[in-house]
């Protein structure tokens, strides 16, 4: 799949935004943390959609440290989101934050959703990361919810990116991908599957976003200059989705 440029965060003469959105399970940070860095740097995100972010002791500033080496700031999400986390550059202005929990499946882990509406030039956009469960019938429930926590949000424009824990063919990504865009789909770029890092099959893992969102490309950014195949397996075991979009003005 093609890896040819991607476009640069900018506001358009229409007043339209293009925006750098990554999507990344980082698996509680247990892996090479400066491997995990340089991926985030080089993709020079504007948001940053996090899947299992420390969820347990001093939690608040691990994630902190993350966002500060990385050159960006916390939204929201981290543990109080089950796991969640919301990053962004100081190109974003956030209108507010809420982080979601989800009902508890017995013997099953929680999970919940890191939530945000945010402006951007003059365009507001709703925001929210989300690692839907292993089990089959939990997730595709978890998809439902998540489709009208997007509604709750009232943003004429939503960005959703995580760790579906299903595969496009799946009922959960399938329900989600019945409202909202799957980016991938819509204009493929660099790589396809995202589990595991080091012999990925699956592609779990996706950015997704409503409908008048123009997508410009959006896949896993290998050949990117900066990123190098050692620091995409060393960092986690997901491989990061990155996507650029074309956000109309307004709202």
């Amino acid at each position: 799949m093609t890896t040819t440029p991607l476009p640069d965060s900018r506001t358009e003469p229409d007043g339209s935004v293009v925006v750098r959105v990554l999507c990344y399970n980082v698996r509680s940070l247990r892996d090479d943390r400066e491997a995990l860095v340089r991926v985030i740097r080089a993709c020079v995100p504007d948001l940053v959609f996090v899947q299992e972010a420390p969820r347990f002791f001093r939690w608040r500033k691990k994630a902190a440290r993350l966002a500060a080496r990385a050159g960006l700031v916390v939204l929201g999400g981290g543990a109080t989101a089950a796991g969640p986390l919301l990053l962004s550059s100081l190109r974003v202005a956030v209108e507010r934050v809420e982080d979601v929990l989800l009902p508890r499946t017995p013997g099953l882990h929680r999970r919940g959703f890191a939530t945000a509406v945010v402006r951007i030039g003059g365009t507001r956009i709703g925001l929210l990361s989300c690692h839907l469960g292993l089990d089959a019938a939990e997730r595709t429930v978890q998809a439902g919810t998540l489709l009208d926590r997007l509604d709750a949000m009232e943003a004429p424009h939503a960005i959703v990116a995580g760790d579906l824990n299903d595969v496009p063919e799946g009922p959960a990504f399938r329900k989600l991908t019945d409202r909202l865009q799957d980016c991938w789909s819509v204009r493929p770029w660099g790589g396809e599957h995202t589990f595991s890092s080091d012999a990925p099959r699956r592609r779990i893992d996706a950015v997704l976003a409503t409908d008048a969102v123009e997508v410009l490309g959006c896949g896993v950014p290998r050949g990117l200059p900066g990123v190098t195949d050692a620091d995409l397996r060393a960092a986690t075991d997901h491989l990061p989705v990155l996507a650029v979009l074309r956000v109309p003005a307004g709202g």
